[in-house]
């Protein structure tokens, strides 16, 4: 069975009290449920995780080319500051579906640049937790 590692950033374990007119009501638990909901009927297996420590991204990204078919990933604040989750990225070579909850294009100009979307065969943005869905949708494939 295919393992996708769906991987989330910094502090998206506030998410349903975080900003909430920014970036809803759903939780990161919501996700998670919709995740494995997803994967369920893809026929896939997923590794849900968040963290807000990049180190330990890094680690969990590493570990993903020992046994991940994709990544999917919400870097959250790291899309626009870290070099190190990008080369960790490229390391494994695993298809790559950058996550947005919100349409970043359409707020501040310093979340406007990110250093995966490049690397990554999608990226998705602006569409709610539903995001996720539509990446592990593509990475199924």
């Amino acid at each position: 069975m295919k393992t996708i590692y769906v991987l989330n950033g910094p502090n998206l374990n506030l998410l349903g009290t975080r900003e909430p007119e920014t970036y809803g009501s759903d939780t990161l638990a919501t996700i998670e449920e919709l995740c494995r909901t997803t994967a369920a009927q893809l026929d896939v297996a997923i590794e849900f995780r968040q963290t807000n420590h990049e180190g330990e991204m890094i680690d969990w990204i590493q570990q993903s080319r020992l046994d991940g078919h994709a990544l999917v990933i919400n870097p959250a604040a790291w899309t626009h500051t870290s070099v190190a989750i990008r080369d960790a990225v490229t390391a494994v070579a695993l298809p790559l579906y950058e996550v947005h909850i919100t349409n970043v294009h359409k707020r501040e100009p310093f979340r406007h640049h990110s250093f995966l979307s490049d690397v990554a065969k999608g990226v998705i943005c602006g569409y709610g937790i539903r995001g996720y869905q539509y990446a592990l949708m593509e990475a199924a494939r």
